[in-house]
Parts: structure tokens; C-alpha cells; sequence
């Protein structure tokens, strides 16, 4: 990213599509159906975080992993509902980076953007390699590199083609998640209560039994509470996914409505049949709790079963990142917040510059981790270990100063609305707050603050001398007795109000929140 691309671009001088615009410059398109939206809000957040990742929170909490979850469920499903009601009301491909330099300026949309799109590429790398590992496992003649080069080749050319393609792969993926899950939950709840024939119920001297429900005391529950904070990440998927459906408003409303009771069920019912049928301690649940359970239950090839879940979880998530990636990075060129030639969009509405950028990143982050495993990679890693909270702080900030402006200019808009404003946004705001503080106990996640708190300062102080160097550049332009528009990234109300709810487009919003920080 060029100095010169960041503070030369000209500001956005109004919506995309919208009166006054080139009606020949191509947009975004709206090739994403509800139905898209609705199995991208449930199975955007069911990854292998959640089917491998889970079992070291259990490991160290034992079954108050069922309260670890259910408190950073919690506090998702309030980060869920304030995204959702900003979304409603202002549909853009930028989502919280454009909800952000609305509230609080172009500095803190460059930031939370740009951060965003590190940990989305940092991730693609993760899970492209997790990926080609299971399937060197079933075929050991086959070489790593080449799964990583064919899975990011196929996900690269279907986000490439059309966004209804990445519709349309991420809506089979999530459906194949959710049945995956409801059956697990299903066959859980049979064995539970003593209806799966040879099988017997544990009852609930797993719970009690082993150190009762507590058996590492409070150190255990903050471990398991900070395993389960990010097992949750991949909410803003749909919200990004929204600007480009046939209605944006309708469409994310319906999803993060639908989205945010089935999440809680799917993470803390699965986190309490696992408990509740294996002994915490027991090796096989840090190796896999699901295979766990379907192997007590007697399920053939259970491990297998699992790493076919697994591997369309990975997958899925690869495929929503390259989309999510290139969505936020076009966004905020076309806010003039980076390189512009990255910004170019086809007649079919997609910025292949920018998946093309993204999955070129992510491919060097794979490169990354096979030469220098241990020390580039591992910085990568550590740069975006605590990237969501950042992320989510920014979100519940921002929903606190655009839902009172909204109110007071617009309250038509609010589709959706926040529970509670502004006391549950206090709690959620106190919440990201206090996971932040508990990372301090841990070495690994100190570590991981530490080198996200360092981007973060960074990316934020360059933000600033952009914003300062545009506002000068501004006043500089005004003809002679006119005063400069501040640029303080405050939307105005007027220049709200031709945005109709339905949206025009990604476009419409991120050019409004960019031409309101001009």
C-alpha cells in the first residue's frame, strides 16, 4: 500500500448509483438470495474452531464450558444485534468499517478494515493448510502444496465468477455444517435420556463426578471462556454478504433475527452433550470431542465421519474469507483507504482485483508457514490472535453514537433494533473489555494482545495523519470565503436521506460514509 494511494486519492464525492453518479461505472451486484443470507448467518460461525478447537476448552474447564460458552455466546449474540441494527440501516460491503467511520471517523474505518482484512488473509492461510493436512492423511502419497494450491485456485475462481457463486458454494457448506450439527445434537439428547438402544446413560455423574462442575476452579472457566471467545468468529460474514443481496435490508434483518438463538443452541446444547456423556479429562475429547461422543454412542468410523465435517468446515470458512477479504479491501478503496487499481469492479459486479490481492496474500501467509513456521508465521498469528475483540470493540462503540443519531435524523431506518440500548451495549462494551483484561493472565494470549495491541496502534496512527492530511488538503481546495468540510467522518443527515431502506448497493453506503469523512 502506497503513500501515495492513501493520501493523494481524491475523496468520494457521492453514493455509487445514486443521483449524480456515473450511471456507466460498474457496482457491486445484488446476485445473493435470502436464502443465501439466512444459511450464511448459521453456518458462518460453525468452523473447525468450534469442532476441534473445542476440546482444549474443555480440557481446562471441564463442564463449566457449558457457562464459558454461554457467556461469550452472550456476548456475540449483543456484537450480532448491534452489527445487525447499523447493517439494517446503513447495508454496506464494508460493514463495520463503514459503520465505524461514520460514528468515529475515516481513522477508525482504515483501521477496523484493514485489521479485519489481516486476520481474514492470516485465516485463509490457517485453514487452507489445516485443509491439505486431512487430505494428506487419506492420501499419504500426495504432497501439502498441492491441496493448499488447489483448494485456494478453486475458491479464488468461484469468488472470481459471480457473488452468487460464493452464494450458492457457502450455502451447501453451511447446510452440510447444520445438519451435521442437528444430528449430533439429536442423537446427544437420544443417549442422554436413555433411548439409543445398547447404550447407557450417563446421567449426571460426569458433571458432578471428576472435581464436579468446576474441577480447575475459576483459572480453568477463564481458559475455556477465552477458547470459546473465538470459536465464535465469523459473524461479520453476513452483514458484508448483505450490501450485495437483492435486498439489504430485509435480507440481513431476516438473517441476524434467525441467526442469533440457533447459534446459542448449536454451541452450548453441543458443549453440553459432550460434558455431559464424556468425562472431561478423557484424552479423546481434547483430540476431538464430537468423534468423542459419536464413538461412546457407537457411530463406525467416527473420526473419519468428524474429519469430513471438518474439512467442509475449513473449506467453507476459506471460501467466506477470500469473499470477506476482497469485500472489506474493495470497500475501503473505494473509500480512497487504499491502493486504487485494486478497485476496479467487472460488468458482473465483482472486484476480481481484489480477490485476486487477497488470495495472493493468503497464498504468501500459506508460503509463510512452511519456510518460517516459527517466527514470520507466528507474528502473523499473534498480530490477529486478539483482531476479533478489536473488531467487536469498535462495533459496540460505534452502534452507542449511530443509534442516538439515528434517532434523532433517521429512526425509520432502525429495521433492527439493539435490546436494551444503550444499557446492554455498556455490557457488551465492559464484556470485550474484560476478555481483553483476562488475556493478561495467559502467556500464549498476553503474547497475542501484545502484538495486536502494536497493529492496532499502527494502523490507527496512520489512519490519523491520513485524515489530517485530507482535512488540510480540503481547506486548501475550498474557493476563497468558503470553510473546508471537516473531516470528521460524521454523516450528515442529508446526507442520509436519499439512501432509500431497501439500498442500491454497497456502493450507496460505503461512498456515503467515505464522502461524509471528506
Amino acid at each position: 500500500m502506497s503513500r501515495t494511494a492513501l493520501s493523494d486519492a481524491p475523496p468520494p464525492q457521492g453514493p455509487q448509483n445514486s443521483a449524480g453518479a456515473d450511471p456507466a461505472k460498474p457496482s457491486l451486484s445484488h446476485g445473493l438470495k435470502q436464502r443465501h443470507l439466512s444459511m450464511i448467518a448459521l453456518g458462518g460461525v460453525i468452523g473447525a474452531g468450534l469442532f476441534v478447537g473445542s476440546g482444549a476448552g474443555i480440557a481446562a474447564a471441564g463442564p463449566s464450558i457449558v457457562i464459558a460458552y454461554a457467556a461469550s455466546g452472550a456476548l456475540v449474540m449483543l456484537v450480532m444485534r448491534m452489527l445487525g441494527e447499523m447493517s439494517a440501516a446503513h447495508p454496506a460491503s464494508g460493514s463495520f468499517s463503514v459503520h465505524a467511520q461514520r460514528a468515529l471517523g475515516p481513522w477508525a474505518g482504515f483501521t477496523s478494515g484493514w485489521i479485519y482484512w489481516t486476520l481474514l488473509c492470516v485465516a485463509i492461510a490457517t485453514e487452507a493448510t489445516a485443509a491439505a493436512d486431512i487430505m494428506t492423511g487419506w492420501l499419504p502419497g500426495t504432497e501439502s502444496w498441492m491441496w493448499v494450491a488447489l483448494f485456494m485456485a478453486l475458491f479464488c475462481g468461484t469468488n472470481l465468477v459471480a457473488v452468487r457463486n460464493f452464494g450458492e458454494a457457502e450455502f451447501w457448506f453451511a447446510a452440510l455444517k447444520i445438519f451435521a450439527i442437528t444430528a449430533f445434537l439429536l442423537l446427544g439428547v437420544f443417549t442422554v435420556i436413555g433411548v439409543v438402544p445398547g447404550v447407557e446413560a450417563p446421567g449426571a455423574s460426569n458433571l458432578t463426578g471428576e472435581g464436579g462442575f468446576f474441577p480447575n476452579g475459576a483459572n480453568g472457566l477463564v481458559v475455556g471462556l477465552l477458547a470459546s471467545v473465538f470459536a465464535y468468529g465469523g459473524l461479520e460474514t453476513v452483514t458484508i454478504a448483505a450490501a450485495e443481496s437483492e435486498n439489504p435490508v430485509r435480507g440481513v434483518a431476516k438473517a441476524v433475527r434467525t441467526a442469533v438463538w440457533r447459534i446459542a443452541i448449536f454451541y452450548v446444547g453441543s458443549m453440553l452433550v459432550i460434558v455431559t456423556l464424556i468425562p472431561w479429562d478423557d484424552k479423546s475429547v481434547l483430540a476431538g470431542p464430537y468423534a468423542a461422543v459419536l464413538d461412546y454412542v457407537g457411530i463406525p468410523a467416527a473420526a473419519q465421519l468428524m474429519n469430513i465435517v471438518v474439512l467442509v468446515a475449513l473449506l467453507s470458512a476459506m471460501n467466506a474469507n477470500i469473499y470477506g477479504a476482497s469485500r472489506m479491501s474493495f470497500s475501503l478503496i473505494d473509500r480512497g483507504e487504499g491502493p486504487a487499481f485494486l478497485g476496479k469492479v467487472s460488468r458482473g459486479g465483482v472486484p476480481r482485483r481484489a480477490v485476486i490481492a487477497s488470495s495472493v496474500i493468503g497464498f504468501v501467509a500459506v508460503l509463510f508457514n512452511y519456510w518460517w513456521p516459527d517466527t514470520v508465521f507466528l507474528w502473523l498469528l499473534n498480530m490477529v490472535g486478539a483482531a476479533t475483540l478489536v473488531v467487536w470493540g469498535f462495533i459496540a462503540v460505534s452502534q452507542l453514537i449511530t443509534r442516538r443519531r439515528l434517532e434523532r435524523e433517521a429512526p425509520e431506518k432502525l429495521v433492527v433494533k439493539m435490546w436494551g440500548f444503550p444499557w446492554l451495549t455498556c455490557v457488551a462494551i465492559v464484556g470485550i473489555v474484560a476478555v481483553l483484561g483476562l488475556m493478561l493472565r495467559e502467556g500464549d494470549t498476553r503474547t497475542q494482545l501484545a502484538f495486536t495491541a502494536g497493529l492496532t496502534v499502527v494502523l490507527a496512527v496512520v489512519g490519523l495523519l491520513r485524515q489530517k492530511l485530507r482535512a488540510r488538503s480540503a481547506e486548501g481546495a475550498a474557493p476563497a470565503g468558503e470553510a473546508a468540510v471537516p473531516a470528521t467522518g460524521v454523516a450528515l443527515a442529508k446526507e442520509d436521506a436519499p439512501a432509500e431502506d431497501g439500498g442500491s448497493g454497497a456502493g450507496d453506503s460505503d461512498n456515503s460514509a467515505g464522502g461524509s469523512g471528506n
